[in-house]
């Protein structure tokens, strides 16, 4: 599933509104500091809990040499004419643009900058699929609806429990996002309208935090809000009042499409677009060759994080600074299906990638043995994968988050890295609300709270989740294969976590009023820091 951080976030943001209404002034609670790209500085020097990249550049890599890194990005599709990103992405040496052959004879045609595992050779693409738990609701229902459990074949009990426990985890999505879809269109049409209002009086064309700092009106009620709007934008990690409505706006479209789509048991695309048999992980060639596919935003953003254009004096800067972004298209907008994940891992790893970004996750694996096969074929091969913890505000050491980093024998996953979010400030906040936890199956906390990416169609804006903390790693991993191309995938992950800065900062725990120490959320207790992984890079390979 494409991590939604949306509606959890922007539900918080509204809480501005009772603020904003009565135009009171709210001091701020947060340091002036830059809101875009908070998470490349550095937190001694800048008051921000960055990875240090900034400084890293300037003082440790200002005299190295880099070489190119491919790195993988499975995710829901890449913008492919971002200006930011198009200089960086893959191409496929041995493959012929457009000329409907299959040039390196690797099972899949024109494959020039990656591959969609979620369209058909006719050029359709699967855009929204249904959660994992919805399609085990449609499978077992018929089998299990009305039955007591002492009715049920010992042999079958398992499968009954199964779906008892998918009854429940569906119903609890309905509920919860029937009442987010409609919190959230009140406060979307409550803000917009207090929007437009606020720049036809005050007579500007964008309700940006510079502006209202800015602006001093004579009224004095006027002058209230605006300083407790800016103080408030401020606070949340937003540009601009636009930017939130623009969020709330696609949260409650999410939220709708959701119950619409993700949940509706009777909804299949895949049959009617794809037409194969998802259970069949052994089928590896289908798809096309649209990497951008219908909702490229997510994947977009996440590639920007990498790897965005640190030459061009335009945008961003990404974490790496020579990075070759391969797009393999599988995450739909709901939750991805185990033989799309473990075909795109193959692809990725066969066609050069040494990193592998994976932001997105689910809690039911049918063919979970697949993914794990695939990742087994990845560390065979020396590939490092990074994936996202998940934003449910859960202990993933119980409540077991796939793909697992560790396999059904109890080993762990060598050769991967998992992910949680951390905001911007070193207090009780640090570990961001929705962030997903584990002291044994977290391995490290990144930024992910409003980071600040590309976005499709030329634009740029913040998203909120460990699909943002995840590329951050992946990052930073790819700045240590590019200037030590020696390193292994274990080797990176060493790195990594031992070069992890450890706080002991009581944080709120996720999901709950409880505070705790920051460095129990995690296997290494700390956050990832680019300046500390490159200095122990440096050392042990002089």
């Amino acid at each position: 599933m494409l991590f939604p951080s949306f509606r959890r976030q922007l539900l918080g943001v509204a809480l501005l509104l009772p603020v904003l209404a009565t135009a009171q002034t709210v001091a701020p609670t947060q340091p002036e500091v830059p809101v875009q790209q908070w998470y490349l500085l550095d937190p001694t020097a800048d008051g921000v809990m960055g990875v240090s990249a900034k400084r890293t550049y300037q003082e440790l890599l200002k005299n190295r040499v880099s070489t190119p890194v491919v790195v993988a990005v499975i995710d829901a599709g890449i913008d492919t004419a971002h200006v930011d990103l198009k200089r960086l992405l893959w191409s496929n040496p041995r493959e012929i643009a457009g000329n409907g052959q299959d040039d390196d004879k690797n099972g899949y045609v024109d494959d020039v900058r990656g591959w969609n595992f979620l369209g058909n050779a006719d050029g359709r693409n699967v855009d929204v699929d249904t959660y994992e738990d919805t399609r085990l609701l449609a499978k077992l229902k018929p089998l299990y609806e009305n039955k007591a459990r002492t009715a049920v074949p010992a042999a079958k009990r398992a499968e009954f429990d199964l779906y008892q426990k998918v009854k429940r985890t569906q119903a609890d999505k309905i509920a919860e996002n029937t009442q987010q879809y409609q919190s959230l269109s009140e406060s979307y049409t409550q803000t917009k309208s207090m929007a437009d209002n606020l720049r036809q009086i005050l007579n500007v064309p964008r309700l940006d935090t510079a502006t209202l700092r800015q602006l001093r009106p004579t009224d004095p009620n006027l002058q209230r809000a605006t300083q407790g709007l800016e103080a408030n934008l401020r606070a949340a990690g937003y540009p601009d009042l636009e930017s939130v409505v623009n969020d709330m706006k696609e949260g409650m479209d999410q939220s709708k499409n959701l119950l619409d789509y993700s949940l509706n048991p009777k909804f299949n695309p895949r049959a009617t677009i794809i037409g194969d048999d998802p259970t069949n992980t052994t089928d590896r060639l289908y798809g096309n060759r649209d990497t951008h596919g219908p909702d490229p935003g997510h994947g977009t953003h996440v590639a920007g994080i990498i790897g965005a254009d640190r030459t061009n004096n335009l945008g961003i800067l990404g974490l790496a600074d020579n990075v070759r972004l391969m797009a393999v298209r599988a995450v739909p907008n709901g939750d991805e299906r185990d033989k799309d994940i473990a075909n795109a891992i193959r692809y990725a790893v066969d066609n050069g990638a040494s990193i592998i970004n994976m932001s997105f996750g689910k809690y039911y694996s049918p063919q979970r043995e697949a993914v794990d096969a695939a990742m087994q074929y990845a560390e065979k091969k020396g590939v490092l994968l990074v994936h996202s913890a998940g934003n449910e505000s859960q202990d993933i050491d119980t409540a077991v988050e796939y793909p697992s980093p560790v396999y059904p024998n109890g080993k762990r996953v060598p050769n991967m890295i998992t992910v949680g979010a951390a905001a911007r400030l070193n207090d009780n906040h640090l570990a961001a609300d929705f962030s997903n936890y584990g002291k044994k199956n977290v391995d490290v906390f990144a930024p992910g709270h409003q980071i600040y990416s590309t976005l499709p169609g030329q634009q740029y804006g913040n998203k909120s989740g460990t699909s943002m903390a995840s590329p951050v790693v992946t990052g930073i991993a790819a700045v240590l294969k590019s200037y030590f191309p020696k390193l292994t995938a274990t080797d990176l992950k060493r790195i990594i976590l031992q070069s992890a800065v450890v706080y002991h900062t009581k944080v709120v725990k996720p999901g709950t009023n409880q505070e705790v120490d920051f460095a129990e959320l995690s296997s290494t207790g700390g956050l990832v820091n680019l300046y500390q992984a490159v200095q122990l890079a440096a050392s042990q390979n002089p």
